[in-house]
């Protein structure tokens, strides 16, 4: 074993003299070079003073493990999440640098220099909200510089469980659906009462529920045809509903459906089959394809809306992901601006 090199804790840095280049930086990819010597982050430095790789001093006192991770901690927010992920993904055999938002991660074989890096690491606590702008960020960095983005998330026992996120382009291969009938609004749902109609409806696009030789369909789905022009739309009274009269009446029903409508609009456009996903817990369950009611796949998506300003909670989002996973569908975030834009986040085993 190498014997201990000397470092000194300046600041929020640990700086090595040039003793440690070849040690430290050349064979591991520990810090960086800065000057004659070598730079390490607070994680870097308590990973190998936990191994008696070096020696640490503040001033002239010289710094055990413990007092070393409790300067760092005041020194560094979430210095304690980052040390558990650092240290749990060298000990997997990857090289770990500092970066944004975190860490780099190059992939098993890889070296820093010479090949790029797989990974960009955000580190987050359990019980850490984290804003989906913050979030985006992230990923668009990442996707940006060809990255890829793994969420670590540590919880109250240090456990780490590792999601992937990422920009997710929907599309599908419905071809398009040309109809129109007569519909009534009844209650909180719509009956398209045309037999014929209601049939190749829901044969070629395979919106709602027969029910009988009629279709009832939800808010969502009837704001869509409304607008394709492919029902016309009575109240009970026999008055006619354009768009914006049913949107009113529809947001006193359901107080979220302006977001959830903008989102099954653009799903639909892409050619998608859109249903709800009440049954999982979120908005919708959604289908590249559906070639008919006898032939009902099982659905690639589940897809939950969320506003842009939208928080979210790790517990809440472990919960969606690990449900998605278990029945074999990708966990899909629809945020609403301007446009709509898809977050897909999956379970990820480094």
């Amino acid at each position: 074993m190498s014997e201990e090199i000397v470092a000194r804790l300046l600041g929020d840095k640990v700086s090595l003299g040039p003793e440690a280049l070849s040690d430290l930086y050349e064979q591991g990819y520990f810090g960086r070079p800065k000057g004659k010597g070598l730079a390490l982050s607070l994680v870097e430095a308590a990973y190998l003073l936990d191994r008696s790789r070096i020696r640490v001093l503040s001033g002239k006192d010289a710094l055990d493990f413990r007092s070393f991770f409790q300067a760092a901690s005041s020194l560094e927010k979430g210095f304690e999440f980052r040390y558990v992920v650092y240290k749990d993904l060298r000990e997997r055999g990857y090289y770990v640098q500092p970066g944004r938002p975190d860490f780099r991660v190059y992939p098993r074989g890889g070296q820093p220099g010479k090949s790029p890096a797989e990974f960009y690491v955000l580190v987050i606590s359990e019980r850490e909200p984290l804003a989906l702008k913050d979030l985006m960020q992230s990923v668009k960095l990442a996707s940006q510089m060809r990255k890829k983005l793994m969420l670590a998330i540590v919880d109250e026992e240090s456990d780490i469980t590792f999601y992937e996120a990422r920009e997710k382009v929907m599309s599908g291969l419905m071809d398009e659906v040309k109809e129109n009938g007569m519909a009534t609004l009844l209650e909180d749902r719509v009956v398209l009462w045309d037999p014929e109609a209601s049939r190749r409806l829901h044969e070629c696009g395979f919106f709602g529920k027969p029910v009988g030789e009629r279709l009832q369909l939800s808010l969502v789905e009837s704001a869509y045809l409304l607008d394709r022009g492919m029902i016309t739309l009575l109240d009970r009274a026999g008055g006619t509903l354009d768009l914006k009269g049913f949107a009113v009446r529809a947001k006193l029903i359901e107080s979220d459906f302006d977001q959830k409508y903008q989102v099954y609009k653009d799903l639909r456009d892409r050619n998608l089959v859109v249903k709800t996903g009440f049954k999982f817990g979120t908005h919708f369950r959604v289908y590249k394809q559906v070639k008919g009611p006898g032939k009902v796949p099982h659905s690639e998506y589940l897809v939950h809306t969320v506003p842009e300003d939208h928080v979210f909670l790790p517990p809440v989002l472990s919960r969606a992901v690990r449900l998605a996973h278990s029945v074999r569908k990708l966990m899909i975030f629809a945020y609403v601006g301007d446009d709509v834009g898809y977050l897909e986040i999956k379970r990820l085993k480094p």
